[in-house]
């Protein structure tokens, strides 16, 4: 992935939320809208404080949501329609960006000629499941993703993204579709530029983890929800789920197993030839842990997390096969 800019990085000493962020923009135009679909927190009080202050800041309080929507997808639709601005900035409400953040990805959406950008934000973590299962959305991703084809076509096949950051072009936005052509979908980190490659039109993704950072999911049970909620949509679709088995789990699992083994057994002849494989398979986790800075415990305990990425697919898959519906912040989706 490309950083957002060739400019020197500012880091991520001061994060500010999305508003903020936005709101320090000065050399081009901004807006900020934020759309309230019922949070029982204090958004709307946060929000129009910040409106008083600043012209440029718009609440948007959403009503009951309309039958055939996922929340996420109808939250993204309504600010669209309702921004004034030739470009659109998706940021999810706990992504933290930089003064910068803004002015840097909209200068890799020109760079990069696409429609669409998504960036990757550094993704914190703080409970053992989030740093074992967490940095794995990224590598399998990379793992599986040729870039420079990518780049170089705009088949739906290479479609990638995260829905925490995404940034487009309005008017490759509205020939695509946007977001009301995938309203039913959960995952609109793959949804969304696969819509736009389905029209014809680029996408591309770049590191955002100068740019942003988010807390993808906080605690075990929340992690294992929020990867499960949209597994079908992804690598536990019926069609990937055998193969991204096979491979995952012949790849990336069974070395360190059967070298473990080796020694087990006290087959020590054989145990320097073994050690290679998990050498290998481990060698990528750990440089992207270092390119990253993704935590040291969940690379090392790479295996466990791959074997428990792999339940997650096919607990979601037998979840869907028996109709179960997804439940989400509150909501469920049929199945």
């Amino acid at each position: 992935m490309l950083p957002v800019a060739s400019s020197p990085i500012e880091g991520l000493s001061s994060p500010r939320r999305p508003p903020d962020a936005i709101l320090a923009v000065t050399d081009v135009e901004v807006e900020a809208l934020v759309y309230d679909d019922g949070s029982d927190d204090d958004t709307a009080r946060i929000v129009m404080a910040y409106a008083r202050r600043d012209p440029r800041v718009r609440y948007l309080r959403g009503a009951d949501l309309p039958e055939g929507w996922c929340g996420k997808m109808h939250a993204c639709h309504r600010p669209a329609i309702e921004a004034r601005l030739p470009i659109l900035m998706f940021v999810d409400a706990d992504v933290r960006l930089t003064r910068d953040a803004v002015s840097r990805l909209h200068a890799f959406l020109r760079q990069s000629g696409a429609g669409l950008v998504s960036g990757f934000p550094k993704q914190r973590t703080g409970s053992f499941i989030e740093a074992v299962l967490i940095p794995l959305i990224g590598f399998v991703l990379l793992g599986f993703l040729p870039l420079r084809q990518m780049r170089r076509s705009t088949h739906p096949a290479f479609a990638a993204g995260i829905g925490q950051l995404f940034m487009a072009c309005r008017d490759a936005y509205d020939r695509a579709g946007g977001h009301a052509a995938i309203r039913t979908t959960l995952h609109d980190g793959l949804e969304l530029p696969r819509l736009f490659r389905k029209a014809a039109i680029k996408t591309d993704i770049c590191d955002a983890g100068d740019i942003a950072e988010c807390r993808m999911y906080a605690g075990a049970a929340a992690t294992w929800r929020g990867l499960r909620k949209n597994a079908t949509e992804g690598l536990g679709s019926p069609l990937l789920i055998v193969p991204v088995t096979l491979l995952l789990g012949l790849g990336q699992v069974s070395p360190t197993l059967l070298t473990i083994a080796a020694w087990l057994t006290g087959n020590h002849t054989t145990l320097p030839w073994a050690l290679g494989a998990p050498a290998m398979s481990y060698l990528p986790r750990l440089l992207a842990a270092a390119r990253f800075r993704e935590s040291a415990l969940g690379a090392m305990l790479h295996p466990l997390g791959i074997g428990m990425l792999l339940l997650i697919q096919w607990q979601a898959l037998v979840a869907r096969a028996l109709g179960k519906p997804s439940e989400w912040r509150g909501r469920a989706y049929p199945a």
